[in-house]
């Protein structure tokens, strides 16, 4: 049986343009957290896959990026060559350029490669900001959202 509807091709491709909506509670601060475990992008110098589980925490001001987009985003590194380090700080950027928040912070943990583990923190603070007073609250679960 010869299939042609399916696997003929995505219906969505990679792209770097991120799209945004505009924050729904622009008055407070809130803090939205997303979890990406199946980043991937290649070693500039082997051309291997790298695998790495991102974590975004952000403070929107007016806007907030849309996950779809950003999903497609994601997609768009899978088959460049990127230094941990470059493409831990070129995604914050973009990501900071479409949605200009009040804080953001990026945290790219990449799993093993000839036996180290690289994780690559950057943050970002719009120019004069000033976060609320901590409350201790609990923590979100380290895997995902769902029970």
């Amino acid at each position: 049986m010869k299939l042609t509807k399916l696997g003929s091709k995505p219906t969505a491709q990679p792209t770097k343009e991120l799209e945004t909506f505009s924050n729904p509670n622009p008055k407070g601060d809130f803090h939205i957290h997303m979890e990406i475990p199946e980043f991937t992008c290649l070693c500039p110098k082997t051309g291997q896959p790298d695998f790495a589980t991102l974590y975004l925490d952000y403070i929107p001001d007016k806007h907030c990026v849309e996950l779809k987009s950003l999903k497609l985003y994601m997609w768009s590194f899978r088959d460049e060559g990127c230094f941990h380090e470059a493409v831990t700080n070129q995604i914050l950027s973009d990501l900071v350029k479409a949605t200009k928040p009040r804080y953001m912070k990026l945290t790219a943990k990449f799993y093993v490669r000839g036996g180290i583990f690289t994780n690559v923190v950057v943050e970002h603070r719009k120019k004069g900001w000033k976060p609320q007073p901590k409350v201790d609250l609990d923590q979100f679960p380290s895997q995902n959202s769902v029970v």
